[in-house]
């Protein structure tokens, strides 16, 4: 797939050097078989660079922040207690390999630390728990509420794996065949995956929640406190902070995968004072569960974004 023009974005954002460090980004990507978007953005300054921006994409469990914010609000106005206990038992709740999910007997956990467990190892089970407290439609409707546009939550984490064994039953490997196929041939045989029914967002929405938790404005601001703490105990580090290793700096994040999606928003500081929010969106073109490569182009992405904001 390398030099696949079907693979360039047509709207590239940037100037001058950031155009460059964008069109590099997207050289980058396309020699790996990936198609994708991506957008990073200076908190402070408005400055940015990416591509692909405003292309509703699959969020995976990207959609755990969107979530965890409607649920931090309510918990800050005062409709829901975080110490409350949840009982989540293995045998009827979403399948992962995180969490609760990969437990083998019923949980009690407080709604406090189901937020901690979905946003640190991304455990599925810990995600539809909450939406039981917090159902789909009001999450979706919160969104609008915050005008939140081009982010629509439709679904539970479980529904995509329900999808998934709908059209290839428990054989994983045939699912993601099927979801590479449909993204050369650009249908969706597996309902999740396509943006007119699954979890999506734009880079550029995803940027513009990130900008506004950071700067306090949307939801309450104990509630936007709250999240910006959770997300600094994400475990995974191989995508945007894989480059981005230093005492100084302070990542963020939310990773999302799900069969040929790998995913990661979030936000490096600097000691300096620079804030860059990022969303780094991506769809592989090929049959492979493991794909590290793909995952240091998008710290080779973040870094190449940030030293290019910071400067």
């Amino acid at each position: 797939m390398t030099g696949d023009t079907a693979h360039r974005p047509e709207r590239i954002c940037g100037e001058g050097r950031l155009l460059e460090v964008a069109e590099a980004i997207v050289r980058d990507w396309s020699a790996l078989g990936v198609r994708g978007s991506f957008l990073a953005r200076d908190i402070d300054t408005g400055e940015q660079l990416g591509f692909g921006i405003e292309e509703p994409v699959p969020l995976a469990s990207v959609v755990k922040v969107p979530l965890a914010l409607a649920v931090l609000d309510l918990i800050a106005n005062g409709g829901l207690d975080p110490a409350q206990p949840v009982t989540v038992d293995p045998a009827t709740s979403s399948v992962g390999p995180t969490g609760i999910a990969a437990f083998r007997h019923p949980a009690t956990v407080a709604v406090g630390d189901l937020l901690l467990l979905m946003l640190s190892v991304s455990d599925n089970a810990a995600a539809d728990a909450l939406f039981d407290l917090v159902p789909v439609a009001d999450v979706d409707a919160r969104l609008r509420a915050w005008d939140c546009a081009g982010l629509h939550v439709r679904h539970r984490m479980n529904h995509m794996y329900e999808c998934a064994a709908g059209v290839a039953g428990n054989d994983f490997s045939l699912a993601l065949e099927l979801a590479v196929r449909d993204e050369r041939a650009q249908r969706h045989t597996i309902r999740t995956l396509d943006p007119a029914h699954a979890n999506t967002g734009t880079a550029s929405a995803l940027v513009a929640l990130l900008q506004r938790v950071w700067r306090d404005e949307v939801a309450q601001p104990r509630a936007t406190a709250e999240l910006r703490r959770l997300m600094g105990h994400q475990v995974f580090t191989q995508r945007l902070a894989s480059e981005l290793r230093a005492d100084s700096l302070r990542l963020s994040g939310k990773t999302g995968t799900f069969l040929h999606l790998r995913h990661e928003i979030g936000v490096i500081e600097a000691d300096s004072g620079t804030r860059v929010a990022m969303a780094a969106l991506t769809r592989a073109d090929r049959r492979a569960a493991q794909a590290p490569d793909i995952d240091l182009a998008i710290g080779i992405a973040a870094r190449q974004a940030f030293e290019a904001l910071r400067t």
